[in-house]
C-alpha cells in the first residue's frame, strides 16, 4: 500500500451502522473530517457492505478511506476481533465465512433476547427498533433496547450488567479460529477497488 495516498490524522477502526455504529457510512465520514481526520477506515463487524457509500462520501468530504472489516475469530473462550484492509470483497471463501458468522451472530441475539426476555419486558421488535436496516445486530443494539426500555442507564452500562457474561444471558456465537481468519483473508487476495486518496496538495 502506497502510504502516500493518505495523510494524517488516522483513525484505522471505525464502524458504522452496518454493523455496531451509530452513524451510516456517510454520516461516518463526514464526522471524520469534521473531526479534522484525513484518513479513515470503515472496519464494520463481518462486513463490507458499507464501503460503496463511504467511498462516495469520502470524495465528497476529502477524507481518505481504507475499506476494512472486522472480522470475528474465536480462541477456546476468548474473542479475538481480526482487523483486515484492502482485501477483495467477492471472494467466495471469505464472503461464505462472513455470512456465516452474521447469522450466527444474529440466531445468538435471538437467543439472548428470548432469555432477557424471561425476566425483562424486553422483544425482539425493541432491539430491531434501535438498529437500521441490514445491519449486523448484536449486543450493542440490545444494549440500546435495555436503554430505551429503561432497564439500564446507558450501553456502557447494560455490558456491565444485564449483558455481563456472568448474568447467564449471554452465549458465545460462531466464529473461525484466528488462524483460519488470517489464511481467509490473505487468501482473498487485493481488493480490485483503490482506496479513495487524499486530496491533491494545493
Amino acid at each position: 500500500m502506497d502510504s502516500r495516498r493518505f495523510h494524517g490524522p488516522i483513525d484505522l477502526h471505525a464502524h458504522s451502522s452496518v454493523s455496531d455504529g451509530t452513524e451510516t457510512p456517510g454520516e461516518l465520514v463526514q464526522a471524520a473530517a469534521a473531526a479534522g481526520l484525513g484518513t479513515i477506515a470503515l472496519t464494520d463487524h463481518d462486513s463490507t457492505a458499507g464501503w460503496a457509500a463511504a467511498a462516495s462520501a469520502a470524495r465528497t468530504a476529502g477524507v481518505s478511506l481504507i475499506p476494512g472489516m472486522e472480522l470475528s475469530t474465536r480462541l477456546q473462550h476468548s474473542s479475538v476481533h481480526l482487523l483486515a484492509y484492502l482485501f477483495d470483497p467477492a471472494d467466495p471463501a471469505l464472503l461464505a465465512e462472513t455470512t456465516r458468522i452474521r447469522d450466527a451472530r444474529m440466531s445468538r441475539a435471538e437467543e439472548i433476547v428470548e432469555h432477557i426476555g424471561r425476566d425483562y419486558a424486553l422483544s425482539w421488535d425493541d432491539v430491531l427498533a434501535q438498529s437500521t436496516e441490514g445491519a449486523t445486530i448484536g449486543r450493542p443494539h440490545i444494549a440500546d433496547a435495555l436503554v430505551a426500555r429503561g432497564y439500564e442507564p446507558n450501553r456502557s452500562a447494560a455490558f456491565e450488567g444485564i449483558l455481563h457474561w456472568r448474568s447467564g444471558y449471554v452465549k458465545p456465537h460462531y466464529a473461525p479460529d484466528p488462524v483460519t481468519g488470517v489464511r481467509l483473508v490473505r487468501a482473498a487476495g487485493e481488493c480490485p477497488c483503490s482506496p479513495t486518496p487524499a486530496p491533491a496538495a494545493p
